[in-house]
């Protein structure tokens, strides 16, 4: 198995168990702020299980790598609980939740009723997740291939 792919599974866990501690509340933020350091370590992790003699271009490219795919993975997670959120709270309840001062603004804006209720929705969770998931696989990639490439040029041996 090449590293990348074994960093990657491993670190999806890490990140994955962390998404769910984030559901705790005022525990989200801490859990937040470890996963963005858990894809410089998965990064980190995957130039370290490459053969010696480690450069920082190839560890940085494994690292992205790794970190990438726990990203996906963790993006999936995220999307679905997100669906199943919305799913269970409904979008009558989600809009009751906005101040109707606010939804007069918007209604004045020419934002109709019918797509707030479209997109408060499960509609809405599943765009508003691959949004988050796409934008988080970019953030990922960058700390992994920084942890990689930092940890093979510490021990490149």
């Amino acid at each position: 198995m090449s590293p990348w792919l074994k960093a990657g599974l491993i670190g999806a866990v890490v990140v994955v168990v962390l998404d769910l501690l984030g559901l705790i509340p005022c525990v989200g933020v801490i859990a937040c702020i470890v996963g963005l350091l858990a894809y410089i370590g998965i990064g980190a992790l995957a130039a370290y299980w490459m053969p010696p003699l480690r450069a920082a271009g190839p560890a940085a490219g494994q690292g992205a790598l790794a970190a990438g795919l726990a990203s996906l993975i963790s993006g999936i997670v995220n999307t679905v609980l997100f669906l199943i959120q919305t799913a269970v709270a409904g979008s009558a309840r989600i809009l009751s939740q906005i101040p109707p001062e606010t939804l007069r603004q918007l209604e004045e804006a020419g934002v109709d009723r019918q797509m707030l209720e479209r997109f408060a929705g499960p509609g809405g969770a599943l765009l508003a997740g691959s949004f988050c998931c796409a934008g988080g696989l970019i953030l990922a990639a960058l700390l992994g291939a920084i942890g990689g490439a930092v940890f093979a040029a510490m021990k490149s041996d």
